[in-house]
């Protein structure tokens, strides 16, 4: 398993997440570029914009990362 998982064109080390975005962002600004995207939020006050997809699989790379497997089935908790 990898610490990395990939956003727009860059690799993100998982251990630098802090959050990661439930909605998308809107300000309402007409000049905002990051309209409908999600926001990571990373240490050092640092973030990168997702699409939907990217947001997606951040959060299940964080989770498999979390629980120290490599597939899609949580950890057993009996």
């Amino acid at each position: 398993m990898s610490i990395f998982c990939m956003v727009d064109d860059k690799h993100v080390p998982l251990y630098r997440v802090i959050w990661i975005s439930n909605t998308p962002h809107f300000c309402g600004h007409e000049d905002c570029e990051r309209e409908g995207q999600y926001e990571i939020r990373l240490d050092q006050g640092e973030s990168v914009w997702a699409s939907h997809t990217e947001r997606d699989g951040m959060l299940k790379s964080i989770e498999s990362w979390h629980a120290g497997t490599d597939d899609d089935v949580p950890p057993s908790w009996s």
